[in-house]
């Protein structure tokens, strides 16, 4: 039997969007404010509804919540957080190196440059080829 998915709230996903804007801080005008709380709730249907396993779950959050822009700043910030503390608290590893030169990738994946495929492995191996332009 496989052990059962521990999902992440819309209040957690809250609390990591604040948390994100105070440690990685982009833009002068950041600011913590959700802007769609319908968007964040789809988002983690998304997340719930993804065939596979929670590679393939957490990816469909990341692609979820940057594509959603829920909140007024750190949509792709958030994302990437809520995909990391998803898979961690599944006792999975989380391969990507917390490294800000990752921004493109996160740009690439809201504007739907990759499949989910290569965002669970790029999760689970921390590796992925930037799109081609």
């Amino acid at each position: 039997m496989a052990p059962e998915i521990a999902y992440l709230e819309a209040e957690e996903i809250v609390e990591l969007n604040l948390l994100v804007l105070g440690l990685v801080p982009a833009k002068k005008a950041d600011k913590h404010e959700v802007l769609s709380r319908g968007k964040l709730l789809q988002a983690i249907e998304k997340c719930r509804e993804a065939q596979g396993g929670v590679y393939d779950k957490a990816a469909a959050l990341m692609r979820a919540l940057t594509a959603a822009h829920a909140f007024a700043s750190g949509n792709r910030r958030t994302a990437f957080l809520a995909a990391k503390e998803f898979v961690q608290r599944n006792d999975g590893k989380f391969a990507i190196p917390d490294n800000p030169d990752y921004a493109s990738i996160m740009r690439e994946i809201r504007e739907g440059k990759h499949a989910d495929e290569e965002i669970a492995e790029w999760i689970r191996n921390g590796k992925i080829n930037k799109a081609k332009r």
